[in-house]
């Protein structure tokens, strides 16, 4: 974050307010918080900058955005977490066993609203149109995972289509 924040003052150097000072300055650091990692939780503080000039110059870090809370690591977990029959009720105990006894922020009405969102991009990703695409290549295959299911092992179908200009669909 540092050099992100040098190359975002380097950016506007130049930028002078009415008394010819700098515009934009480096003014101390934001309250301290907790983000939960794969290695648990690490205390940021992120830095912040003044701007003289009014003009509503702000810096955000793309390596820390204002309200992440977990890494992406721990968010790309957790569905296959619930995909392998970890109940809502136990994510809790399995995350702490995972990022240790502060898993903060990864309660089971946490998780029961990541899975109110995961319906919802799953229900947009069935009903998409795939009307006027073009697929060059087509491969399928059936995978068994043993899933939240009746059966003993379901069989997915799995398709991926590149598209003419390389792209995975």
């Amino acid at each position: 974050m540092e050099a992100e924040l040098q190359e975002f003052l380097e950016h506007y150097q130049s930028l002078r307010d009415e008394q010819g000072r700098k515009a934009v300055v480096r003014n101390g650091y934001l309250p301290e918080r907790t983000i939960t990692t794969g290695v648990g939780e690490v205390a940021v503080q992120a830095p912040k900058v003044r701007d003289r000039s009014r003009s509503g110059i702000k810096f955000n870090s793309s390596l820390l955005p204002p309200y992440l809370k977990r890494s992406r690591s721990v968010e790309e977990v957790l569905p296959w977490l619930y995909l392998k029959g970890i109940s809502t009720g136990d994510f809790e105990e399995a995350l702490s066993s995972l990022l240790g006894a502060n898993a903060a922020g990864l309660s089971s009405s946490t998780i029961s609203r990541l899975k109110t969102k995961w319906i919802t991009e799953h229900e947009a990703w069935q009903t998409r149109r795939l009307k006027g695409k073009r697929y060059v290549y087509v491969w399928a295959d059936g995978v068994y995972f043993n899933i939240r299911a009746e059966d003993d092992r379901q069989c997915i179908l799995v398709l991926i289509g590149v598209t003419p200009d390389t792209k995975n669909c």
